[in-house]
């Protein structure tokens, strides 16, 4: 165990700390986004998670001439930031952790939505992606807010496990297992998490 411990602290890449965070955000007010949508089925040959962000949502992004569409949010300059909000029961469909890559890839690092998907919502923490689930009417009051006045603002306070509508000032708060908490909260993947038990892990198999 110390020799493994050992070999991973001197290559393990360091996660960010996910804390608090204060972000204008990208609206997507669509109801069943499916992880086909969020990246197609042929970008899924790659094993690295590099380059993915450039494919998020590629066929609503760009036509078949692989231009952008002007209407489809990411190409909408007035929109922009750390938060992606989407529509309810986001993450459908296939198990595939790439639709994580992609979203993590294209720089959210927070998604909203009234449902995710099982499947989804774990593969997202596991990437760092951190999904909050908000009730039906608090989602429905950030659309609203965001279509008047696109600066608008969301407060992701995981410690606290709030988020606030800063245009409002209203907020509610959301659940997430303690485990992934602890771990976004210290920028720890699963190793990291293993590793921070070290001491612990080696005092155990000396009294065993």
């Amino acid at each position: 165990m110390k020799i493994f411990c050992n070999f991973v602290a001197k290559y393990k890449y360091v996660m960010e700390k996910f804390i608090t965070l204060t972000s204008t955000i990208v609206p997507l007010p669509v109801e069943n986004v499916d992880t086909d949508q969020i990246i197609p089925a042929r970008f899924l040959k790659a094993t690295s998670k590099e380059g993915f962000g450039d494919n998020l949502f590629r066929d609503w992004r760009y036509d078949k001439n692989n231009q952008p569409i002007a209407d489809f949010v990411l190409n909408n300059p007035t929109y922009k930031g750390s938060i992606l909000v989407g529509g309810k029961n986001f993450g459908s469909g296939s198990s595939r952790e790439h639709a994580a890559w992609a979203i993590g890839g294209y720089g959210f690092k927070v998604v909203v939505s009234s449902f995710f998907a099982d499947i989804f919502k774990n593969n997202a923490m596991n990437n760092f992606v951190l999904p909050v689930v908000v009730s039906d009417a608090f989602l429905a009051e950030i659309f609203a807010s965001v279509a008047n006045d696109p600066t608008m603002t969301l407060t992701v306070d995981l410690q606290n496990q709030k988020i606030t509508n800063n245009a409002t000032a209203r907020a509610e708060s959301f659940a997430i297992n303690g485990y992934k908490k602890e771990c976004f909260l210290n920028g720890f993947d699963d190793i990291d998490y293993l590793l921070s038990k070290k001491d612990k892990i080696e005092q155990f198999e000396k009294a065993n």
